[in-house]
């Protein structure tokens, strides 16, 4: 073991993590307190989040301790929640307050909305005033709203300021300056009336200049009600950094930076899997969920898609002559309700994304119906082409018939089913991520079975 350690921001470096986990238990385990804190200032805060994540439960607590204060405040905030708790837990009531306090303000207000009451009541009890306002703002609004996700702390200048008079105020404050590329403009009444870049200012001939004279009136912003997913698709649409929010009265009162709308992304597009999995959100690490938690949130789903296959049963016991009649039928029934489902989940996923992408809205279902008819009846033709030949060799040209427009109209059916669901559940204001995989193939199943064995009535007239 060598320390400290060389710089290396190589992350995805599993040996280079273990070998600095063991470097860490070890100087802990000898108690070379010092000798942590060095390797620790070589490395950036997100590393140690994840070397802090990987340690074993009984040292967390005594390594977070060891930390310098500045340094755990900024690796508290990449850890998930469980340990966040489990940390304040461990904490003096000293610490743990001042770990609280200077949290970003839109990390407190998450973090302080996921504890116990009687935990948050002690620490805002002994919050500065400033703090807590900040605390009860961001709660005051809906979950998952872009209110709970912006930061308060903004930086804005006036319209009737001259560059010089706004150069000499962002000289005076005391905030992160990788939020100072974009300044917030406020005309007389605190609304906000343009964005400019700093480079504006800098760039500016004449000190004098007014700042009114630097605007466009160009700036794009969105309201704090509206849905966090909103503000994500804004700033991907428009590439921007800094997303002004507003409220009613079109009065700033927050911003959200692109680190946080990165975090809603991944928390979003993670939801999305986890519900076309047919899995409840899951908004844990699987590597700490307990067998009990997992099963309760898979259980619920499988449970009601046995009963929906029943009707699956119930159609194939409908047909049960024709079954025994021609045997041969049974061969392609697997084979026939799969390609329903299949086609349907992949029309959906299909769907699903496009739609909370924003690539695709509500107005656009009726040309995408018929785009979808048109190729779902190219897939069914050349299944129908592959699968009719296997059909003749088994029974014949009638039974080649039955199972070549099977395979079409299944293929139709399903793929019309699984694009149209998501459109559907998003009129209905329902996530369309509900409309799941197994979902929609238990749906299809069912068609399947029931086109499958009536047109084998028709063609067969048994």
């Amino acid at each position: 073991m060598t320390y400290p350690w060389d710089y290396d921001p190589d992350y995805n470096n599993q040996s280079l993590y273990l070998d600095r986990l063991n470097d860490l238990n070890k100087l802990l385990a000898e108690r070379k307190f010092d000798a942590v804190r060095q390797c620790i200032a070589e490395i950036e805060v997100q590393d140690t989040a994840e070397l802090l994540e990987g340690m074993p439960k009984q040292t967390k607590a005594l390594f977070f301790r060891t930390l310098p204060r500045k340094t755990a405040t900024e690796v508290f905030a990449y850890l998930n929640h469980e340990l966040k708790e489990d940390l304040i837990n461990n904490l003096s009531d000293e610490d743990a307050l001042h770990l609280v306090k200077n949290m970003e303000p839109d990390d407190r207000a998450a973090f302080l909305d996921e504890l116990p009451a009687e935990i948050v009541q002690e620490l805002t009890a002994r919050l500065p005033r400033d703090k807590l306002l900040e605390v009860k703002l961001l709660l005051g609004y809906p979950a998952e709203s872009v209110g709970r996700l912006m930061r308060p702390d903004y930086v804005a200048i006036k319209q009737n300021w001259t560059v010089q008079q706004a150069l000499t105020y962002l000289r005076t404050i005391r905030k992160d300056t990788g939020r100072l590329s974009t300044l917030f403009v406020l005309d007389e009444d605190n609304k906000l009336a343009d964005s400019i870049h700093i480079r504006e200012l800098a760039l500016a001939v004449d000190p004098n200049t007014p700042i009114s004279d630097l605007m466009d009136h160009r700036v794009i912003y969105i309201h704090a009600r509206e849905d966090q997913e909103k503000a994500v698709e804004t700033m991907q649409h428009y590439d921007l950094n800094a997303l002004p929010v507003v409220d009613g009265d079109q009065v700033l009162v927050g911003v959200v930076t692109i680190d946080d709308v990165l975090d809603i992304a991944e928390a979003e597009t993670t939801e999305d899997f986890h519900k076309m999995g047919s899995v409840g959100v899951i908004n844990f690490n699987l590597n700490t969920a307990s067998p009990v938690l997992l099963y309760r949130k898979r259980v619920g789903w499988l449970l009601l898609l046995v009963f929906v296959n029943i009707f699956a049963g119930l159609a194939i016991a409908n047909f049960e002559d024709m079954i025994e009649a021609v045997v041969a039928l049974v061969f392609f029934l697997p084979l026939i309700i799969g390609s329903s489902g299949n086609a349907g989940s992949q029309a959906a996923t299909l769907m699903v994304r496009s739609l909370a992408t924003g690539d695709v809205e509500l107005k656009d279902w009726g040309r995408l119906l018929f785009k979808e008819i048109s190729v779902a009846a190219a897939l069914g033709i050349t299944m129908a082409l592959a699968i009719a030949m296997i059909g003749f060799w088994r029974g014949g040209m009638d039974l080649a018939w039955v199972v070549g427009l099977s395979m079409i109209a299944v293929v139709l059916v399903g793929s019309l089913m699984g694009m149209s669901l998501p459109f559907l559940l998003s009129k209905l204001h329902i996530d369309p991520a509900t409309a799941s995989a197994p979902l929609i193939t238990s749906m299809a199943d069912i068609v399947g079975i029931m086109i499958y064995f009536s047109i084998a009535v028709m063609i067969l007239q048994i």
